[in-house]
């Protein structure tokens, strides 16, 4: 959890522990499952005509409609209610409020509107909030700046990595009648791909202005490197896009790479965490740690 794991110190809540952070981890993951399996409950009729989805168990009818349904209902009450009871009631509303985004607005928006993109952008960009929350208790706060451009970097993140698998598959999109960029405006889906990925570089960039990471530009210059690569790969696939056969294996070339960016970027932040370099000046050079206010009043520089 790399909101969680971004919190510095000074921030962090009395009951900041690793029993917290388990039970982040498996409530988080109780409101995964919930919004995944009631998106295949809706969505069982469609998955049975598109190659891709064809062998999942609802169409596959190795379940029945009613057991993924209460597997939905049980997975969402207990996750949210573990988060609620070991973490705290904001962590478990912005869980509650995940399932009810991905699984009642956007999983109904893909029939309907090229919109339900950026609505499941949204939805992937929460879990960094909900990490943050958990240790911090707040959301709202000057301090919690990190956690916005955290979530604001998974959102961005998004766009080259669905867009492009989005691409990859968009006949079998087309055959279970979702209404997907890829589908309905194949030269804006690559667009928007690119764009996002060109917003990754200001992003990181931000960062580490608000404390979470090194206040010197470190980590702008080492994310650097990974959000090159990904906008390197969004632009070929943003090119290719008069050549089928080239557009296709450019747009997996972007998908695979967006798979190892994502964890870079955010191991990349922890490792440049202020907290860490300021333990290794005290126990190992022997220097000064940073003032533990530096970063509050980076971010309200910035503010």
């Amino acid at each position: 959890m790399a909101g969680y794991a971004l919190v510095p110190a000074s921030l962090a809540v009395g009951s900041s522990s690793v029993a917290t952070l388990l039970a982040l981890t498996a409530g988080t993951s109780l409101c995964s499952s919930s919004a995944n399996a009631m998106n295949q409950f809706l969505e069982a009729p469609y998955d049975a005509q598109m190659q891709r989805t064809r062998a999942r168990p609802l169409p596959a009818r190795q379940v029945s409609h009613m057991h993924a349904f209460a597997f939905s209902i049980a997975t969402g009450v207990g996750g949210t209610a573990l988060l609620a009871t070991a973490v705290n009631p904001l962590t478990a509303a912005l869980g509650a409020a995940n399932i009810v985004l991905y699984a009642g607005i956007y999983t109904p928006l893909k029939r309907l509107s090229m919109v339900n993109t950026w609505v499941g952008a949204v939805v992937g960009a929460i879990p960094p909030l909900m990490g943050w929350v958990a240790s911090t208790g707040t959301l709202f706060e000057a301090s919690d700046a990190p956690a916005w451009i955290l979530s604001a970097i998974l959102f961005a993140w998004q766009f080259p990595h669905f867009n492009s698998l989005a691409h990859v598959v968009r006949a079998d999109y087309a055959k279970g009648g979702y209404r997907m960029m890829s589908v309905l405006r194949p030269a804006l889906n690559r667009r928007t791909g690119l764009r996002y990925a060109a917003a990754l570089f200001p992003l990181c960039a931000a960062l580490p202005f608000c404390g979470s990471t090194t206040v010197l530009p470190v980590y702008a210059l080492l994310s650097a490197v990974p959000n090159a690569a990904l906008f390197h790969a969004a632009w070929r696939f943003y090119k290719d896009q008069g050549h089928a056969s080239d557009a296709s294996a450019s747009a997996r070339k972007c998908f695979f790479v967006s798979l190892w960016h994502l964890p870079a970027v955010m191991l990349l932040a922890m490792a440049c965490k202020q907290d860490i370099w300021d333990g290794f000046k005290r126990y190992v050079i022997g220097g000064e740690a940073g003032s533990e206010d530096e970063g509050d009043e980076n971010c309200k520089m910035q503010s």
